[in-house]
């Protein structure tokens, strides 16, 4: 198994629970909120030793959405039961570009958009429902399972895969005997999510992990670099 490339990850529209978390430390880490996933790492080395960045630092690789005002897609606020002002809620403590409680000669006014509302931190976006499939080489009979993104096309999928499989560009995709359209998701290709139903009867949905069978093309394209 290859290691995924900078490149073709920064190519992926969405990204799982999993692979945001292991961003998790200070020289990479990465957050979700709102959906979106965001890479602070270069604000990391831009505060680095700042006691602004713990509360950060301590929910690296996590989703922070509770944070936040989902409408006005803001930090969270509240009324200061000390000074009845409308402030920032920061339970955790306060983090970079939340302003001080008071007045403050050695505050920066002058910083741009707060890192949460920047669009240079992000990096995609989250998956709102991750699945798991088996991708079945019939050539050689080699399986794996991979964790993917409902929203993702199989174009998208093939791309997870071919870390495992470099000249996946040369099988046609096929599950129930028809040939996968690779401009389409996994439900928009027939292939249901019974993850609720397996659910509610209690049975393992490991067992019913739906298998994509690949079939050899005999045209050996070049492996992705």
């Amino acid at each position: 198994m290859q290691a995924e490339t900078p490149e073709r990850v920064s190519m992926r529209r969405y990204f799982t629970p999993a692979e945001v978390a292991a961003h998790n430390t200070a020289a990479d880490l990465w957050l979700s909120f709102l959906g979106r996933v965001c890479d602070l790492t270069p604000l990391m080395e831009q505060h680095a030793g700042g006691a602004l960045l713990l509360p950060i630092m301590e929910f690296a690789g996590q989703d922070i959405s509770s944070w936040f005002d989902p409408e006005t897609k803001d930090v969270q606020k509240h009324v200061d039961p000390l000074t009845s002002c409308v402030r920032y809620y920061t339970p955790r403590g306060r983090f970079v570009h939340i302003p001080p409680a008071g007045p403050r000669s050695n505050w920066a006014t002058d910083i741009g958009p707060p890192w949460w509302k920047d669009e240079r931190y992000e990096v995609g976006l989250l998956s709102i429902k991750t699945r798991w499939i088996r991708v079945i080489n019939t050539l050689t009979s080699q399986e794996q399972r991979l964790q993917v993104c409902s929203e993702e096309t199989m174009a998208e999928i093939l791309q997870r895969y071919l870390r495992y499989n470099s000249h996946a560009c040369s099988y046609t995709w096929k599950h129930g005997g028809e040939t996968l359209d690779m401009s389409r998701t996994l439900s928009e290709n027939n292939i249901l999510d019974d993850d609720h139903k397996l659910q509610h009867l209690r049975l393992d949905r490991d067992l019913f992990t739906p298998a994509l069978l690949l079939h050899f093309n005999d045209d050996l394209t070049r492996a992705d670099l």
